[in-house]
């Protein structure tokens, strides 16, 4: 399943190669690598012929996006990967900053009018910690389809269809006893109560849906009147309510919405629409479908299997190899500079100058090189990435204190292996 992008002479995207032809056309000199993330060769002679066309599938999710490119024609999951994104993070930098410029506010400025009560929001307007995460999807969207040959885009657009949950004969018996009977429910419950048991806790056990107030006592099909239990703890609760069983928070627990389906359901749409600006042509499907595709295929609860199993066009059976997982993390901004012009003490007074220049002698802080230290107690070849300083003295961030140097000089600098992005990368084993 691990495969490499190829580019032609022109940069247009080819069929992907096994990573040993890929090695073979670099060792002999008929290719060269034109990006690392995600690695991807280019051409020194041109093709004939036209690649085949892949599907590219996305798992949104509130802290994890799924994404997987296909091959429809062979039942081939070709490159997965997994997008962590910094929702949260956001939303915290969005707090410290309110709360700073109320107290400054109300330090300094109390007298004057407040502005805030004249702005208008735009339509369809999204937090800042909810469009990052559009923002992110869209960014390798398009640097996936400038790597591979995606042809079409499959989507989950609904993760739950809450008012079914509410009133399951909205739609009438016939519907609710179809294929998909069952999933939309057990998913949401799933992800509830965190894929364990509402009683005793155990993981990675099977699980059934329980009544917290049994249907022999007047209990309800709701959702808020479900959980998940083992079959032990199930047996063993009988004809008790959840607060007789001794378990009195899983009925509050259950009557709590789930912040990260909320995140979703404000979101979907914005992806959606996002996606719809590709002209690629879209398909869209629902968490229940997913779900039912995934149980049938046979693969593990991940992310990016849930993004190779996303709508109708998913077959019965993927053939998967060996290969890795692409983790992509969404950075941190303080990595790539302040906006401060200098820092201050605890009385705010300055205590330093004015920023320099963000690429001291040629590098920036997150940028991966390769040091070499020609003599004294650190002697040797060390790779890492980099926290710049002005001065000249460099030092690696993070830093293994046995295996790494305290600091070194830019001059040690040998080879700039990676520029700072936006985004780290890693890459896990693929379990199947």
């Amino acid at each position: 399943m691990k495969s490499v992008a190829v580019l032609d002479t022109r940069k247009s995207p080819q069929t992907p190669v096994h990573p040993a032809v890929a090695r073979r056309m670099l060792r002999d000199g008929e290719a060269a690598v034109y990006r690392k993330h995600p690695f991807t060769v280019i051409l020194k002679k041109a093709l004939n012929g036209s690649p085949e066309t892949l599907r590219l599938k996305i798992d949104p999710g509130s802290r994890t996006t799924g994404l997987a490119i296909v091959n429809d024609a062979r039942q081939e999951i070709v490159w997965v990967g997994e997008l962590k994104h910094r929702g949260p993070e956001i939303k915290r930098a969005l707090d410290h900053r309110r709360a700073m410029r109320r107290g400054r506010r109300n330090r300094n400025t109390r007298y004057r009018p407040a502005r805030f009560d004249n702005r208008r929001r735009t339509d369809g307007w999204l937090a800042p910690s909810l469009m990052s995460r559009v923002y992110n999807v869209q960014t390798w969207v398009r640097r996936l389809c400038a790597a591979f040959p995606v042809g079409a885009v499959s989507v989950e657009v609904a993760k739950f269809d809450t008012q079914l949950m509410e009133n399951p004969d909205i739609s009438g018996v016939e519907y609710q006893q179809g294929t998909l009977y069952g999933y939309e429910l057990r998913e949401y419950l799933l992800e509830k109560f965190q894929r364990k048991c509402a009683y005793c806790g155990k993981p990675d056990v099977p699980l059934e849906i329980e009544h917290i107030v049994p249907k022999s006592r007047g209990g309800a099909d709701r959702a808020s009147n479900l959980t998940i239990a083992c079959n032990l703890c199930n047996q063993k609760k009988g004809n008790q309510t959840a607060a007789e069983f001794g378990h009195p928070r899983v009925q509050a627990q259950a009557r709590q919405p789930l912040r990260d389906a909320a995140m979703m359901n404000a979101t979907r749409y914005a992806v959606r629409d996002m996606l719809q600006r590709f002209g690629l042509p879209l398909e869209t499907g629902t968490g229940g479908r997913t779900k039912f595709n995934r149980t049938r295929a046979g693969l593990e609860k991940s992310h990016w299997a849930d993004a190779a199993c996303v709508g109708e066009s998913t077959p019965d059976e993927w053939h998967i190899g060996n290969g890795q997982v692409f983790e992509i993390r969404a950075r941190s901004y303080a990595r790539r500079g302040r906006r401060q012009v200098c820092l201050v003490d605890k009385s705010g007074f300055p205590r330093t100058g004015g920023k320099s220049a963000v690429r001291p002698f040629g590098y920036q802080t997150g940028d991966l090189v390769r040091v070499v230290k020609a003599k004294g107690k650190w002697e040797g070849t060390y790779q890492g990435r980099i926290s710049v300083r002005s001065s000249g003295d460099f030092v690696f961030s993070p830093r293994d204190k046995e295996k790494q140097p305290p600091s070194f000089r830019a001059e040690d600098i040998v080879k700039l292996l990676d520029r700072c992005g936006s985004y780290e990368y890693s890459a896990r084993a693929l379990l199947r």
